[in-house]
């Protein structure tokens, strides 16, 4: 059976591949903006995991195309927010942006949600689905302004969901969390493996 993570990201595909797995990576170039414009009002939790399944749907249909009758496969998609007094924070996109938002969120507690789908194809078809979310609070540190200058030169909060990452540079301004590291990083393995026995499979059939 294949596993695909329709997901561009290193961070992702690191933490699976860590974790035993051998994924493909198919990016599904969701248009993101248009999603989350139709879930407007939704709850973070709900509008990430909207996210998640429209990724991995766009992959699963793409992938589903002209496969053969005995084709098996594993969709996941994932989508990761920081939320933060209830508004959903993603990519700074530059580096004004995740200026500002390092100096509003420095020493505040916000909480990364990242919505998870998993599809299972059999020939061309979805068979079965599993979604969720998972949150993990985020204690942020409070950088010195040249730390804080230094680290959005470096470039890597201005693609990465809430413009920090865990497992980068931004571990040193992150002064702890609550609940599963992994999700931070931008999957759960705990909740993975649940949506995982959901669709029938488990997970130590995979590993590599």
């Amino acid at each position: 059976m294949q596993v695909i993570l329709a997901s561009a990201s290193p961070a992702r595909l690191g933490v699976l591949r860590a974790a035993g797995l051998a994924p493909q990576v198919h990016v599904s170039e969701v248009d993101e903006d248009a999603v989350l414009a139709s879930l407007r009002d939704a709850p973070p939790a709900e509008a990430v995991t909207a996210l998640a399944r429209a990724k991995a749907a766009t992959v699963a249909e793409r992938v589903a195309a002209g496969a053969a009758e005995t084709f098996e496969a594993l969709v996941i998609g994932c989508d990761s927010m920081l939320s933060i007094d209830g508004e959903l924070v993603g990519k700074p996109g530059t580096a004004d942006v995740a200026l500002a938002r390092w100096t509003a969120m420095a020493g505040r507690t916000g909480e990364l949600v990242t919505g998870h789908a998993v599809l299972r194809l059999s020939g061309g078809a979805v068979t079965k689905e599993a979604c969720r979310h998972a949150g993990t609070t985020v204690r942020f540190g409070r950088p010195r302004q040249a730390e804080l200058e230094a680290y959005v030169s470096s470039g890597e909060p201005l693609h990465v969901a809430g413009g920090f990452t865990l497992d980068g540079l931004g571990g040193w301004f992150v002064d702890g969390i609550d609940g599963d590291h992994s999700n931070v990083i931008g999957i759960s393995l705990p909740l993975l493996r649940a949506l995982l026995t959901e669709v029938g499979v488990t997970v130590t059939d995979l590993w590599q």
